[in-house]
């Protein structure tokens, strides 16, 4: 752990202030809707901010891009989090949170890879575990010192 550099002040204010707005943005779709789980989403936001907005990298304009770092919200129920976070760096049109499981709506609530920001359907506490897995074995690169399975 020695090469860890503890952000400076600014930069952990500002992710502070990124986590609260997430929450805020959840707690308005998750109201409008009139179902859904906020305090999930709210217990993730710090997770979402830090890992959307300082740790990952991947472009905004192309969720879909191969070399983009994958996400997998494996407490699906926590979607509209995700949703926000994609909002706040401007892939979802804020507006469209409040219209967060209405039938003409994409965002449902659960994460569904008919969206072009997720890979993997998750929903049981749990399944996202699996399959992120699954996804980073096949997306590494085994090198020739490994056997491969046939």
């Amino acid at each position: 752990m020695s090469s860890y550099h503890k952000p400076d002040e600014k930069t952990l204010q500002g992710l502070r202030d990124i986590a609260n707005k997430l929450r805020i943005k959840s707690i308005k779709a998750t109201c409008a809707s009139n179902s859904g789980h906020p305090t999930s989403c709210c217990s993730a936001a710090e997770l979402m901010s830090v890992l959307f907005f300082h740790t990952m990298r991947y472009k905004t304009g192309d969720p879909r891009n191969q070399c983009n770092d994958r996400f997998v919200l494996s407490k699906g129920h926590a979607a509209p989090v995700l949703y926000a976070a994609w909002a706040e760096v401007g892939y979802v049109k804020e507006s469209d949170l409040l219209n967060l499981r209405k039938i003409d709506c994409d965002l449902e609530g659960h994460p569904t890879p008919k969206l072009e920001f997720v890979d993997v359907a998750t929903g049981s506490l749990g399944q996202g575990l699996g399959a992120a897995c699954g996804m980073a074995y096949t997306g590494s690169d085994p090198g020739p010192e490994q056997d491969l399975l046939p």
